[in-house]
């Protein structure tokens, strides 16, 4: 029981989102000894007033946790404290002030402001029943109670505001990381599965020439080696973060990849000045662009420009490969991750087929 009783004692009595000055207000129930500075009290008098205070402070407290017919309790316990007291003492004024703010918890504006009209007719009645303390009890709830309900009122709906804000801010930073996940994804598929595949086709290769050609073999496990470094050192600059898909460096790729597959790049690129996230965008187009004419068009011939069209980036990739008709087409995991980050951009893309494929991405400059 003891361990309990301290338990009680340490928890916040108020909700800490509400701060400390709701502690500080109970400061005003002072009020009910002001008759006390003109007029001698009694004992019964004394007693009777601590255990209404004993009462009210829990029923304060507890008005800030409550919720629904709650609510409505403690504005009632309230009001009855007020009115038994109204006769006896003008500082019962104070319980139906506090009335007043604890309608701020009722649910909606309507409701709460309805609620506190209903606060302040019970306590003009009571003043009127109050016999010679009309006009003092009665002026208090009209002068503080009014301005103190709504004031109340209009912080728990701008707390609420706050609430809601904040909740949709967490849906917000949930939702930017799971992109920042499916942006991971891609761009390791675009790292590593080019890489991986090419790996997987020359040890294929190095198997079947292991037994028939070993100078042949060895180059094949060579550039197996290679391979495998170079995507061992994309993994770790893009893990740690410092991989930076610059245009620039991805042209350079671009046209040695090319050279390496003996198709000739027609290149016009001019000089435009894009936003990091657009730039990294355009970087693995190109760079998806060309691996697919590198590994599967067969091409001879590759047009690449980049223009700035209309307040636009503009990319057109197009080879003279094997592709003939649209139906041969096919959005893997490269393109599909592709279409996603220019959309993401408020960008287009879009794939054409005819003599050879030819790409065209924009994204704004």
């Amino acid at each position: 029981m003891k361990t309990t009783f301290r338990q009680v004692l340490a928890r916040p009595w108020i909700p800490p989102e509400y701060g400390n000055l709701q502690y500080v207000w109970l400061l005003s129930l002072g009020y009910l000894f002001w008759k006390f500075a003109y007029v001698t009290p009694e004992v019964l008098e004394l007693a009777l007033l601590a255990l209404t205070l004993a009462v009210f402070i829990p029923l304060y407290c507890a008005s800030f946790w409550a919720r629904g017919w709650q609510v409505l309790a403690c504005v009632a316990a309230g009001c009855l404290l007020g009115t038994a007291w109204a006769r006896w003492n003008p500082g019962a004024a104070s319980f139906f002030i506090f009335a007043c703010a604890m309608c701020a918890r009722f649910p909606g504006t309507g409701r709460a402001v309805g609620a506190m009209v209903g606060v302040i007719a019970w306590g003009g009645a009571a003043s009127f029943l109050a016999g010679p303390m009309q006009l003092i009890l009665l002026m208090p709830i009209l002068m503080a109670g009014l301005p103190v309900g709504l004031s109340c009122i209009m912080d728990a709906r701008q707390r609420s505001a706050r609430m809601q804000l904040m909740r949709k801010q967490e849906e917000v930073e949930h939702m930017a990381r799971i992109a920042e996940r499916e942006r991971i994804s891609r761009d390791l598929h675009d790292l590593l599965g080019h890489s991986l595949s090419l790996i997987a086709l020359k040890a294929e290769l190095a198997r079947k020439l292991a037994g028939r050609d070993a100078e042949a073999c060895a180059r094949e496990i060579a550039d197996i080696e290679e391979s495998a470094r170079t995507a061992l050192a994309e993994v770790r600059t893009a893990v740690t973060g410092y991989r930076e898909s610059g245009l620039a460096q991805a042209l350079a790729s671009a046209r040695a990849s090319l050279q390496a597959a003996d198709v000739v790049l027609d290149e016009r690129v001019e000089r435009i000045d894009l936003a990091p996230a657009a730039e990294h965008v355009v970087a693995l187009a190109v760079r998806e662009a060309v691996t697919n004419i590198v590994r599967h068009a067969r091409a001879s011939r590759c047009t690449l420009s980049l223009s700035r069209e209309q307040g636009n980036a503009v990319l057109r990739v197009h080879d003279d490969g094997r592709l003939r008709d649209a139906d041969e087409l096919r959005h893997g995991n490269g393109l599909a991750g592709m279409q996603e980050r220019v959309a993401a951009l408020g960008g287009r893309l879009s794939l054409r087929a005819g003599d050879g494929l030819a790409l065209e991405l924009q994204v704004p400059a």
